[in-house]
Formats: C-alpha cells, structure tokens, sequence
C-alpha cells in the first residue's frame, strides 16, 4: 500500500477532531441544553393545542376523511 501512512494519518486527525469536539460540547453543558429542549419539544407536540394545531394545518385532512369514507 502505497499510500498507508498518509491514510493513518488524516483518519487519527480526523479522530482527534472529533474527540475534541465532543469534548468541547460535554465541557460547555451542551448536551444538558439539548436534553432540555427536546424535552420542551415533546411536551409541546403531546399538548392539546399542538394536536389542534397540527390537524389544521394538515392540507391532506380532507382526503384522509374522504378515504375512511370510501372504504
């Protein structure tokens, strides 16, 4: 393999960038702010007023009837 040394060495690069990042992201709390939002999110999309808003602004909701209808 010709080229062996310098694919070890860009993937061990690569390897270390991802670490430090990772690192980085665990060190700021940044998982702890994401945990927390999706939380919100989720909480948000079981409420009553997202289902609503949801099966408003559904474009196909006429269809989907029609089609419970038909069959």
């Amino acid at each position: 393999m010709k080229f062996l040394d310098w694919y070890l060495k860009i993937s061990v690069v690569g390897a270390l960038i991802g670490a430090s990042m990772e690192m980085f992201m665990i060190k700021t709390g940044f998982y702890d702010k994401v945990t927390v939002l999706e939380t919100e999110k989720r909480a948000w999309e079981s409420s009553p007023e997202a289902q609503a808003m949801r099966e408003a602004l559904n474009p196909w909701r006429n269809k989907d009837t029609e089609a419970g209808k038909g069959s």
